[in-house]
């Protein structure tokens, strides 16, 4: 892979990075406030649910760490090795996590009396949403297990190549 299309990956990691970082220190806190204000029955939820959302974000900074890591043992030809199998790990992890808390918030949700103002945006909604992000995060898990036994057949190859030569 050539090095200038691996630094721009990893630019383009740098600024999601830093988004989710923005995300987590301004926008979360600001809108859950901001939402408290504007319906005081949302109170009790607003930190439990902005917590769930930094931590989902969490989730997503490791798995950008992971493909960091990844993209650096590309440029080093060093991504046939045992050590590229421990960060497709941290990734398949990390996804699990925020599908598991997408899977949390959907069923409480689901379960919990939550008031809802009438400004279209209700409950429903939002567990409809949460059940999205549940999908979405369990195909991306099942998508990198895949590419992770790609990985290990193509390291088996290399290692089988390597012993022939």
């Amino acid at each position: 892979m050539p090095r200038h299309f691996t630094a721009a990956l990893q630019a383009g990691i740098v600024v999601v990075f830093l988004a989710g970082l923005f995300g987590q220190i301004v926008v979360i806190p600001t809108t859950a406030a901001d939402e408290v204000d504007n319906f005081p029955p949302y109170a009790p939820f607003a930190v439990p649910y902005a917590t769930v959302a930094i931590l989902g974000i969490v989730c997503v900074q490791v798995a950008l760490v992971a493909v960091w890591r990844l993209l650096s043992m590309v440029r080093e030809d060093a991504i046939f090795t045992p050590l590229a199998f421990r960060w497709v790990d941290v990734i398949i992890g990390a996804s699990v996590v925020a599908t598991l808390l997408a899977l949390g918030t959907a069923a409480h949700l689901f379960f919990a009396t939550i008031p809802s103002p009438d400004d279209g945006m209700d409950v429903l909604s939002a567990l409809g949403a949460a059940v999205v992000c549940v999908g979405a995060g369990a195909a991306f898990a099942m998508l990198v297990v895949v590419m992770r036994s790609l990985l290990r057949k193509a390291t088996e190859l290399q290692t089988e190549i390597s012993e022939v030569i």
